[in-house]
């Protein structure tokens, strides 16, 4: 199994997804500034492997407070929940995450334990985490499973897999549950411009696990349901509203939309942690936009004319009326 995420010899060790699949290189992080800076450039992606990542972002800032008053050292971790929760803003998981391990700490200050006690706390909710969020995307992909059928062609987007979780993968995962129970004739995988998650990162994973994957660019999609090479639609999400509006990779709006036209099934695949009860519908989920750079430059070269204007939303908001199960 790929390993996204690990705690080795007191710095986080992360798996660099901006080098896929050219090269298998990882990214130590010693200090949650590292942590944030991994998260706001892409080394790690993924809503629930953000979360994960973020509480072991947060254990090390615990560890980095020399001091021994509660009330500085609350405050130091709540400075750094701030910092690693700027980084991404659309995906939840990562406010979840950030909230629990503050929670964490206030309960455990409270109780009289010292900072230096806490701190080994808080490593050790972030390893349970981490576990955790395998053992939960694996009862994610064998419930998704049931809702494949025999010899399925399944079209997937993004990249909802081991390396955009703690291991095994949401969207994917269902796909790797499926293909155990030999239900998988074939995943179509969206290449997902601008960031190329899926040609780069999900047809890496599959193929790595002798799944048989055909990549696709993202406007072939359309015609490949037409056609019928499309049995249904699974992708992950990155935060989910209590009416079940689902906010995830941009281009999922258009899959669905799609799907819904050709009476193609589209499942989202997620944990209960992306589910984000306090936002009532999908248009108060914030979205984030990233840099121009991503749409005008290709592999390092310039693909657009100098001065022209871009938006590069990194997600958008399907409708619950859209979303099969």
């Amino acid at each position: 199994m790929i390993r996204t995420i690990d705690f080795q010899d007191e710095a986080l060790v992360l798996i660099d997804q901006r080098k896929l699949p050219a090269e298998e290189t990882y990214v130590r992080c010693a200090n949650h500034h590292e942590v944030a800076e991994a998260i706001r450039n892409m080394v790690v992606r993924g809503a629930p492997a953000i979360g994960v990542t973020a509480a072991f972002g947060m254990a090390l800032a615990a560890r980095e407070f020399n001091g021994s008053r509660s009330s500085e050292f609350l405050r130091h971790l709540e400075s750094a929940g701030e910092r690693l929760g700027a980084t991404r803003p659309t995906a939840v998981n990562l406010f979840w995450a950030i909230g629990r391990c503050i929670e964490y700490a206030k309960a455990r200050t409270a109780e009289g334990q010292s900072p230096a006690r806490v701190a080994e706390g808080l490593l050790q909710l972030a390893r349970e985490m981490h576990e955790e969020d395998i053992a939960i995307n694996r009862r994610i992909g064998d419930n998704g499973a049931e809702l494949i059928q025999p010899d399925a062609r399944v079209l997937t987007h993004c990249n909802a897999g081991a390396l955009a979780t703690a291991g095994y993968g949401t969207a994917a995962g269902v796909i790797r549950s499926a293909h155990r129970q030999d239900k998988i004739a074939e995943v179509l995988v969206d290449e997902t411009r601008p960031f190329l998650q899926g040609s780069r990162l999900t047809a890496w994973e599959l193929l790595r696990d002798d799944i048989p994957v055909t990549l696709i660019s993202d406007n072939t999609a359309g015609y490949c349901m037409k056609r019928g090479k499309v049995d249904c639609v699974v992708v992950g999400a990155d935060r989910i509203a209590r009416n079940g509006d689902v906010a995830n990779k941009i281009g999922t709006y258009s899959l669905a939309v799609l799907a819904r036209e050709n009476d193609v099934p589209f499942y989202v695949a997620a944990p209960t942690s992306t589910i984000d009860f306090r936002l009532e519908s999908g248009d108060n989920i914030p979205i984030e936009e990233r840099s121009p750079n991503e749409v005008t430059h290709f592999g390092g070269r310039r693909v657009a004319p100098e001065g022209i204007r871009v938006f590069n939303p990194a997600f958008d908001v399907t409708p619950a009326r859209l979303v099969d199960a």
